[in-house]
């Protein structure tokens, strides 16, 4: 039954591992990743397949350092399990890649059989993910005051410095990003990426645009750019 668990290329001053050693890194390896998945769902929104992926990473980075451990081609097989990374099909959040190598990097720990450390680096990390989200910085209240806001006006209307005034009252920047004929060319839609002075009086600010651009359509989102994580 032994030979069974003994690779074909195995040499007497090869270091082999044993069935025990194998099941007990891969119980510890896949604890380590459930850990870090019930770390990822707080205070994220995430999916159940990201946080199967996050359990089951540590266990096969472990499997991979462990079988070729002591090895020539160890660095080889590392570089490949970092590669991993590779298996998102659309971008993550910084925070989903940080999760990511840190169920990777726990995972290659225990494959080289320091399940101590492994633990240790595990807690400490995911302590320092669960206080980093519950600290103020202030985030929040910044990116409420990026807004990307589309108005329609009428082709009569030259809309070059048309909303300054308004501007300099509300916001302290803002810039015309895109400017597009709409409804068969007699109407105008300009984009402007604006940062308010004071969030609060956003209505105000939509109230007097109103104003001067006839009471058309008038669309206000949040910026791209401000919500980016990276």
């Amino acid at each position: 039954m032994t030979t069974l668990f003994t690779g074909l290329f195995d040499t007497a001053t090869a270091t082999n591992v044993q069935v025990s050693q194998f099941v007990i890194c891969i119980i510890a390896a896949l604890l380590i990743g459930a850990i870090i998945a019930a770390t990822c769902m707080q205070g994220t929104r995430t999916t159940r397949s990201f946080l199967l992926t996050l359990c089951i990473l540590p266990a096969i980075v472990c499997v991979v350092i462990m079988m070729v451990n002591g090895n020539v081609g160890a660095g080889v097989a590392v570089a490949g399990a970092f590669s991993l990374v590779r298996f998102r099909s659309i971008p993550g959040t910084a925070r989903e890649i940080a999760m990511l190598f840190l169920a990777m990097g726990a995972g290659l720990i225990v494959g080289m059989g320091y399940l101590g450390y492994a633990i240790l680096f595990t807690v400490i990390l995911c302590l320092v993910c669960l206080v980093a989200d519950h600290l103020d910085l202030g985030l929040e209240r910044r990116a409420a005051a990026y807004r990307t806001i589309r108005v329609t006006i009428p082709e009569d209307l030259d809309y070059t410095g048309i909303f300054d005034d308004i501007w300099a009252d509300f916001t302290a920047k803002h810039a015309l990003t895109q400017v597009k004929s709409t409804n068969m060319g007699s109407m105008f839609r300009l984009t402007y990426d604006i940062t308010l002075k004071d969030a609060a009086r956003e209505k105000e600010m939509i109230d007097a645009i109103r104003c001067r651009n006839g009471n058309l359509e008038i669309t206000v989102s949040g910026q791209e750019t401000a919500s980016a994580e990276l």
